[in-house]
């Protein structure tokens, strides 16, 4: 199983910023990540009047568009009462992935770092969870789990890097 990491904090916290930063310099160290993002808002990625939507529309569960350079599915999910992570990261590739990095899923029981960023006028979300493992924070805190510099990708990953070698075991 591909570890799960989930990125975890209020909205406007800065989650997608660190996210944008932190997989370049982890692809960098030879770590291949994948993502899986939760949103609320009404998912669309195909667009009106391509022959995907339309065919999507026109009752199809599942459309895979395919280029050269890039695939995607997209399957509908009415029935669906609650989203499941894992089943969600089985449906990636785990040969071409070390690590699934997951943005959201505030809830879900998995290894997260909770980000705290001091600007953002939410508090820290205390306590923290069993699963949170680090927080990441611009601002000097105490939790009772690693509390790694907000603003420094290089540390970020370099405490992903030591977590990913004690999954392995």
């Amino acid at each position: 199983m591909i570890p799960l990491l989930a990125i975890s904090a209020w909205s406007g916290t800065g989650k997608t910023t660190l996210l944008k930063l932190l997989i370049p310099e982890l692809k960098s160290r030879g770590i291949r990540c994948g993502l899986i993002k939760h949103t609320h808002h009404q998912l669309e990625i195909d667009t009106p009047g391509k022959d995907s939507y339309e065919l999507r529309k026109a009752g199809a569960d599942q459309v895979l568009v395919a280029s050269q350079l890039r695939w995607a599915l997209m399957t509908e999910t009415p029935q669906q009462d609650a989203l499941d992570l894992h089943y969600l990261a089985s449906r990636m590739d785990a040969s071409m992935l070390d690590l699934i990095l997951v943005e959201g899923f505030k809830q879900e029981e998995v290894a997260k770092i909770v980000l705290h960023r001091s600007g953002s006028g939410k508090p820290l979300p205390l306590p923290l969870d069993q699963w949170t493992i680090a927080v990441a924070s611009d601002i000097s805190i105490e939790p009772d789990v690693a509390c790694l510099d907000l603003n420094n990708v290089a540390e970020v990953a370099d405490f992903i890097q030591v977590w990913m070698s004690v999954q392995k075991g």
